[in-house]
């Protein structure tokens, strides 16, 4: 089983040393999308001698972190992707416990969650993102045939042949949402595993807008129900695809709500 760690990078000078010394450990393969880092990011990745680096000349977002990593896995074809932050938020020793579970051979997705009660709690959550990821989940389950206790962590396995399915185009922090609503429509299967909950840095801030909660839940909202949308449109031309969850639900913006 071939395996690549990709690892977003914006501004991660801070960690990126530590956290690079840790994922060697596990893969002689890893990624990094330096997403036009402003610090000294992008001269440390570089100078990193066992770590591929793809450059973004200017900030693209998170999403487009992922998506880049997602074709470059695709285009060489790895078996699996392991994606985690760059931040010390995800502890490397636990990419093991990823590939193991891909190992097992029967999901498409090994998808960590912070909310599960065998995940270890370092540190406190910040109610606003917490609060926004309770809701987010909530609606998910209801429009997807996924219960997740955590939408928005970023420490997961993909089977690569099962994201060549995928079209995804969102650049930003709601690429998530996209992401799930298309695994549900292709049928993908997934499995939550419990990660460690730290945030090592409980001020950074989003952007594109994002900072307000309110703001933020609204945008997430209307990325599902452009998704939603498009599932709609294809059951609607006898396009269903075979292994999906059937019909799904018209809006996910009007089930919502929010803090």
């Amino acid at each position: 089983m071939r395996s690549l760690i990709a690892i977003p990078v914006f501004n991660e000078e801070k960690h990126l040393e530590r956290v690079l010394a840790e994922m060697v450990r596990y893969s002689p393969e890893i990624l990094a999308i330096d997403d036009g880092s402003t610090d000294h990011s992008a001269e440390i990745l570089d100078a990193h001698p066992f770590v591929e680096v793809h450059h973004h000349d200017a900030n693209e977002g998170y999403g487009k972190s992922l998506i880049d990593a997602f074709a470059i896995a695709i285009h060489r074809r790895f078996d699996w992707v392991i994606t985690l932050d760059a931040d010390e938020q995800h502890d490397p020793a636990a990419i093991d416990l990823f590939l193991a579970e891909a190992a097992r051979g029967d999901v498409d997705v090994v998808s960590g969650s912070r909310y599960l009660p065998d995940s270890l709690r370092t540190s406190p959550v910040p109610e606003e993102r917490r609060s926004v990821n309770v809701v987010i989940s909530a609606i998910l389950a209801r429009v997807t045939p996924y219960r997740l206790t955590d939408a928005f962590c970023g420490f997961k396995a993909y089977r690569v042949a099962a994201l060549g399915r995928l079209h995804l185009t969102e650049r930003g922090y709601a690429m998530p949402l996209e992401f799930w609503v298309q695994a549900a429509r292709q049928g993908l299967r997934v499995r939550e595993v419990p990660v460690r909950l730290a945030y090592v840095d409980p001020s950074r801030t989003f952007r594109g807008g994002l900072d307000d909660p309110r703001v933020r839940l609204r945008h997430y909202l209307a990325v599902m129900d452009r998704e939603l949308a498009a599932w709609e449109a294809e059951n609607a031309h006898g396009g269903g695809v075979r292994g999906g969850s059937g019909d799904p639900p018209r809006k996910a913006g009007a089930q919502g709500g929010g803090p």
